[in-house]
Formats: C-alpha cells, sequence, structure tokens
C-alpha cells in the first residue's frame, strides 16, 4: 500500500506560496479524528493518485504514524489541470465500505471494428462494496463479447476481485451495440439568377411598362386668363 508523508500546515502561509513551493494544501478527516490541515508533495501525490484513483485504500504518515485514508476529493485547475487541493477520508480497514469504481473498457469488437455498429458505453463506473484491503483501483470490460447488434454486457457479467460485491443492480447494462446508420448528404439546388432576371423583366412588360423606355419629364404649360385675353383684344381695337 502506498504511502504519502505530509506535513502539518501553517495556516499562516498563503495557499499559492504554499503550492508554488512544490506542495499540495490538503485536509483529512474520518474514522476517529478530528478535521486536520495537512500539506502534501505535489510530485508524489500525483504518483500515489494515478496508482491508486479515490478508490484504492493509501497511508499518510502524519508525525511518524500511518492513517489509512482514501483520496477522497481532489480540485484541479481548470486550466492546468494540476491538483490544487486534496481532501483525505480516515477509514477503518476492518469495516466495509461502499465506493464507486471507475470502468476501464478493454479488446476489439468485430461488429464495431466492421462498421455494422457502433459502441455505447451506458455505464462509467460501478458502485461496489468492500474491506478497504479489497477494493480494487479500477474494474475492466472486455466488449471483444459484443459481437452481434443483439449483444449486450451486464453488470453480472463483470469479473469482480475477491472479497468485492456489487451494489449496481446486476441486470443494468454496461455496454452495447446500436446498428450504425448511413448520413444522407443533402443535394443544394444551384441558383439560376438568369431566370430570375427574365421573370422579373416579363412581369414589368406584362404591367405595359417597357423596359427599355424612360418616361420624360411632362413640360409645365402656361394657360392665360381671361381677363387678359380681353385687355389685349381692346389694345388692338385702340389701336
Amino acid at each position: 500500500m502506498s504511502v504519502i508523508k505530509v506535513e502539518k500546515r501553517d495556516l499562516n502561509i498563503k495557499l499559492n506560496a504554499l503550492r508554488k513551493s512544490g506542495k499540495i494544501p490538503a485536509v483529512f478527516y474520518g474514522f476517529g479524528k478530528n478535521t486536520a490541515s495537512i500539506s502534501i508533495p505535489n510530485i508524489k501525490f500525483k504518483k500515489v493518485w494515478k496508482e491508486a484513483g479515490e478508490s484504492s485504500a493509501v497511508k499518510i504518515e502524519v508525525d511518524g504514524k500511518n492513517i489509512d485514508v482514501l483520496i477522497h476529493d481532489v480540485q484541479v485547475n481548470p486550466v492546468t489541470d494540476e491538483p490544487i487541493h486534496v481532501d483525505f477520508l480516515v477509514i477503518d480497514m476492518k469495516k466495509k465500505i461502499r465506493v464507486k469504481v471507475p470502468i476501464i473498457f478493454e479488446g476489439i469488437s468485430n461488429v464495431v471494428k466492421s462498421g455494422i455498429g457502433n459502441l455505447v458505453k451506458v455505464l462509467h463506473e460501478v458502485e461496489i462494496e468492500a474491506l478497504p484491503a479489497n477494493l480494487p483501483h479500477n474494474l475492466v470490460v472486455d466488449i471483444s463479447k459484443l459481437e452481434t447488434l443483439e449483444n449486450n454486457i451486464f453488470i453480472s457479467d463483470i469479473k469482480l476481485p475477491a472479497g468485492v460485491i456489487a451494489i449496481t443492480q446486476s441486470g443494468d447494462v454496461v455496454a452495447s451495440v446500436v446498428a450504425q446508420v448511413e448520413e444522407k448528404e443533402e443535394i443544394v439546388v444551384p441558383v439560376d439568377l438568369s431566370a430570375i432576371e427574365v421573370e422579373k423583366k416579363g412581369k414589368k412588360e406584362e404591367e405595359g411598362v417597357p423596359t427599355d423606355v424612360v418616361a420624360a419629364p411632362a413640360k409645365e404649360s402656361v394657360h392665360s386668363s381671361d381677363g387678359e385675353k380681353t385687355e389685349k383684344k381692346a389694345e388692338k381695337f385702340r389701336s
């Protein structure tokens, strides 16, 4: 079982300064222990985390004493994906506990490889119960059993380690295959711009407006009043 040597954390030291020094702020709590603040070496923790995950028991060494724990929760930086805080859950090694274990899919399905179907991963973890010492890091599912579209892999098909029982219902589907649907290519009909132009031209001619004639502006007509005509006739008579 992996052991991580930790130190009690000085709460006067800022968290960013602690991280820059190569350490991760953390806490442990649980069976028979009050919550305590600690710091753990970054490189050592990432190595143990990769090996144990969050379902296998590990030990932390505090002041020369080993404490059995699970890596209960890990907060990571969303940009760098580096761990920035860790919660350790103290456990009783003599008492069974329930945890969720990740599923690892292995093997090759002929029906998927041939292109007939697509693999559907229905579950990605399984809840199990066991003594801490028997908790597996993960559970392996062999998808080579999926030979036809009618095949499914159930919880009951997973081979569990000794001393481990599944809490998730045995009849739940873990993986299956669905028929691959061929996508039809959409046909786009090009737009005939010349046809649209001819149609517009024809519409104008139907309305009685020739498309090649521009109407000339009307001339302004000047009309004399009846009074003006009478005055001119009188002047002619006088002459």
